[in-house]
């Protein structure tokens, strides 16, 4: 039983009740209990688990860590992985869409007499792996906040022209101040900024509340351009993604060149399309996301590629074994963690190669 620093430090409550329910259901047989500080000694955790069967307590870092490591010392196939999740619900994003009960007794119960499940992964030329799916555009910066939307200090967003993703405050603030400039009247004041006696006129704060009240009543921007929460920090107006000019290839067919810029791409491993990965255009049916999902097996062999156009035209789908993008110095989203920058990345479906343990079929 590996108990990740963060949930440690989290929600010490939850690593408690999940720690006293796996010991109690392990009886005679024995939990051992690692408490790591670091990755090297958590690396060291894992290595030294002899025949036990690996337990992570933690986020979806925490799963991700375990089943690299696993990856790497080629050892995934024959080692069934079990998660009790903890840490709050973007971090752990990754397990539900993946089947695992978020409730922590319901999981570490499902740890003690569940049933293995064969899922399939994504392994990119790297040595990267890919559990749940990607994203290009990166879309969020993949800070310590798990990659939340939220509109407050620290979150950034993409804004076209910029060098790179900017913090959303800042770009509010510089949004809000080139509107005072460029609205200001005759006497000097815009719509949000005081005049020369300090009096802001009587027509800011509806001008304000008639740009949220737009935002709210358009479409969302979607996953690809911005949420609107996002849309509300920036006074009303969306922050799009700007296009990528990319070429992507799947199973060698052509997809996209860099002739026409794309607005983004997802790729979902087969056993996981459409787990709650935007773009998709695909579902798991009832229960999706809740932990008490359907248990998809692996074996999928395709993955669903999906690229999307600006201006919302039809997207272009495919299915495929192996994808391959190229273009400019481009970032990707790998599930929680951020890659790149990179000018060519191709990803592999494999197959049933590692077991999760979900909760039995009714």
């Amino acid at each position: 039983m590996v108990i990740d620093p963060v949930a440690r430090s989290t929600d010490g409550e939850s690593v408690r009740i999940a720690r006293d329910v796996l010991c109690a259901g392990a009886g005679g047989s024995g939990a051992k209990i690692c408490l790591p500080e670091g990755p090297e000694e958590f690396a060291r955790a894992l290595a030294r688990r002899g025949q036990r069967r690996p337990v992570v307590i933690g986020d979806d870092r925490a799963l991700l860590r375990v089943v690299g490591l696993l990856h790497k010392e080629r050892e995934l196939a024959g080692v069934p992985v079990s998660m009790v999740p903890v840490g709050a619900p973007a971090a752990v994003a990754l397990s539900r869409s993946l089947g695992v009960p978020q409730d922590t007794v319901a999981a570490a119960r499902t740890v003690l007499d569940g049933a293995e499940r064969a899922m399939d992964l994504l392994t990119d030329d790297s040595g990267g792996i890919v559990l749940g799916g990607l994203r290009i555009p990166c879309g969020r910066d993949g800070g310590p906040n798990g990659g939340r939307r939220t509109a407050g200090p620290g979150h950034r967003v993409f804004v076209p022209g910029a060098a790179g993703p900017v913090d959303a405050g800042e770009h509010t603030e510089r949004a809000e101040g080139a509107e005072g400039v460029g609205s200001a009247g005759a006497d000097g004041a815009s719509a949000g900024v005081p005049g020369a006696d300090g009096h802001r006129p009587w027509w800011g704060p509806a001008a304000r509340t008639a740009r949220t009240a737009l935002a709210l009543l358009a479409p969302a921007a979607g996953f690809w351009g911005a949420s609107r929460t996002e849309a509300g920090a920036a006074g009303g107006r969306r922050v799009r993604v700007p296009g990528q000019r990319l070429r992507i290839e799947a199973d060698g067919v052509l997809l996209a060149d860099l002739d026409r810029p794309v607005r983004g791409v997802s790729v979902v491993p087969g056993g996981q399309a459409g787990a709650g990965w935007p773009g998709t255009g695909t579902g798991r049916g009832a229960g999706a996301g809740d932990g008490q999902g359907d248990g998809r097996d692996g074996g999928g062999e395709l993955a669903e590629v999906v690229v999307h156009w600006p201006g919302g035209g039809h997207p272009v789908r495919a299915r495929a074994r192996a994808v391959t993008v190229s273009g400019a110095d481009f970032h990707y989203r790998a599930d929680a963690v951020v890659g790149g920058p990179v000018r060519t990345r191709t990803w592999t479906v494999q197959p049933g190669a590692w077991r999760l343990q979900l909760p039995r079929r009714e």
